[in-house]
């Protein structure tokens, strides 16, 4: 999904302008739109099935931060030991 600035930077003005004709390039491409004032970045739009899916990928990864910080601190076990308590703790 790399940002084509010939075609995903737009500015405000033209968003208003032509909001449609913007929306349709945005699924058309599945790029999202940079949206310029002056000339500057102000906003990025993108289509709703990929910012759900963006999301769930940011939320995936706030999961993993904990486990991350656990191997860096060594907490760490095997996995069979693991597997084999937690077997025992529910009974299986």
């Amino acid at each position: 999904m790399a940002l084509s600035i010939t075609e995903d930077i737009r500015s405000i003005t033209e968003l208003k302008r032509d909001t449609n004709a913007i929306l349709r390039h945005l699924h058309s491409s599945g790029r999202p739109v940079v949206l310029t004032v002056n000339g500057k970045a102000e906003a990025v739009i993108i289509d709703a099935g990929a910012y759900e899916k963006n999301v769930r990928a940011l939320n995936l990864l706030k999961l993993l931060i904990p486990a991350e910080e656990d191997v860096k601190e060594g907490r760490v076990g095997e996995a069979a030991a693991f597997f084999a308590e937690f077997r025992r703790d529910k009974d299986i």
